[in-house]
C-alpha cells in the first residue's frame, strides 16, 4: 500500500487553469473535488464543462466565496485546496481562509497567483492594486497560520506572447517590431497547461511547505531581443525595431485608461524593471525553484509556442 495522497479542492474548476489543475490532480491519483456555483449548474452553456469534469472522476460540491456554509462542508471533505479564481476576485478568497483556519485540517493551500511574485513586484503605483491586493491575501494566510505554498510562474503564454508583446496586435509582427527599453530584461513565460502540471506536484512535497515555488524553466526566460531573434529565425527574415524607452511606456500607460493600460503595465513590470528575474531564487526569500525540483515535468517552450504562430 502506498502513502495515501490528499484530496484535494479545487475552486474555479470551470477555467482554464482550474480545468487543467483538475485533470493533473485526478491523474496523479488524488480525490478530487470542484467547487461549482449553483447558477453554474443550471447554465446550459457551461453543461459540457461540468460533464468533462465528473466524467474524469472529479467530484463537483454545489457552493460558492460567498457562502459560508458550503465552504465549511467541503473544506471537510478534503486536505488540500487550490484557489484558481481571476485575480480581480482575489480578495474575496478571505471567507475561505478564515473557515480554513477554524477547520484547522487543511494541510496546505494554495491561492489564486500564478503570475509574477506580488511582494516583488515593482509598480505598486500604477497596478490599481493588481499586485497589493494578491500580497493582502498573503499576509492574511500567513497570519491565520494555514500551510500554504504560492506558485509564481511569470506570464501565460497566451497573455503577451501571441503578438509577441505588441499590445493592441493579435498576431506577431511580419515587418516592424517594438521594443520596449533596450530589450534585455527577461521575463519568465509558461504555458497555463505546464503552471498547473508543476502545481499538483507540489501539494504532498515537503520541500514546497510554506514556501514559494518559482517556475524560470530553461528556454522560457528570454528577453525582447531574445523573442525578436527567435521570431526572425523562424520567419527567416530581420524586423525593424523600433525602441520605446521607460519613460514613454510610462506617459502611454498614464493617458490610457484602465482596464486597456494593463498590458503596458505588466510590459513595464517585466520587460524594464525585470520583476521575473532581478532577484535569485533561494532560501533567504523563502522560494524553491520548480524545474530543479521537478526535472521530470515536461513543458512547453517559448520557442515551440512561437511556432503554433506561424
Amino acid at each position: 500500500m502506498g502513502e495515501t495522497k490528499s484530496r484535494v479542492l479545487v475552486i474555479g474548476a470551470t477555467g482554464r487553469l482550474g480545468h487543467y489543475l483538475t485533470r493533473f490532480s485526478i491523474q496523479s491519483g488524488h480525490p478530487t473535488f470542484a467547487l461549482i456555483r449553483g447558477s453554474t449548474f443550471s447554465d446550459p452553456s457551461k453543461s459540457l464543462k461540468l460533464e468533462s469534469l465528473s466524467s474524469t472522476g472529479v467530484t463537483l460540491l454545489k457552493g460558492s466565496l460567498e457562502d459560508e456554509a458550503s465552504l465549511e462542508e467541503a473544506v471537510t471533505k478534503v486536505d488540500v485546496v487550490i484557489s484558481a479564481i481571476p485575480s480581480k476576485h482575489g480578495l474575496d478568497q478571505k471567507l475561505l481562509i478564515n473557515v480554513m483556519k477554524r477547520a484547522g485540517s487543511i494541510k496546505r493551500f494554495i491561492p489564486a497567483e500564478y503570475g509574477a511574485d506580488p511582494d516583488k513586484t515593482q509598480v505598486s503605483g500604477i497596478d490599481h492594486g493588481f499586485y497589493s491586493k494578491k500580497s493582502e491575501i498573503r499576509r492574511f494566510i500567513e497570519s491565520s497560520g494555514i500551510p500554504y505554498t504560492y506558485i509564481c510562474c511569470g506570464l501565460f503564454m497566451r497573455i503577451l506572447l501571441p503578438s509577441l508583446v505588441q499590445p493592441g496586435f493579435q498576431s506577431p509582427p511580419m515587418d516592424n517590431v517594438t521594443v520596449f527599453g533596450d530589450g534585455n530584461v527577461k521575463a519568465v513565460f509558461v504555458n497555463e497547461v505546464d503552471a498547473a502540471a508543476f502545481t499538483i506536484k507540489t501539494i504532498d512535497d515537503p520541500r514546497t511547505l510554506n514556501k514559494t515555488l518559482y517556475l524560470r524553466p530553461h528556454g522560457n526566460v528570454c528577453s525582447m531581443n531574445d523573442l525578436v531573434e527567435l521570431w526572425e529565425g523562424k520567419i527567416e527574415k530581420k524586423l525593424v525595431k523600433n525602441f520605446v524607452t521607460e519613460s514613454q511606456l510610462l506617459e502611454k500607460i498614464k493617458e490610457t485608461p484602465y482596464p486597456d493600460d494593463m498590458d503596458m503595465v505588466f510590459i513595464y513590470s517585466v520587460f524594464i524593471k525585470g520583476d521575473h528575474t532581478y532577484f535569485d531564487i533561494d532560501e533567504s526569500c523563502g522560494g524553491v525553484n520548480g524545474t530543479e525540483l521537478y526535472p521530470d515535468v515536461k513543458y512547453m517552450t517559448v520557442s515551440e509556442f512561437l511556432d503554433t504562430l506561424l
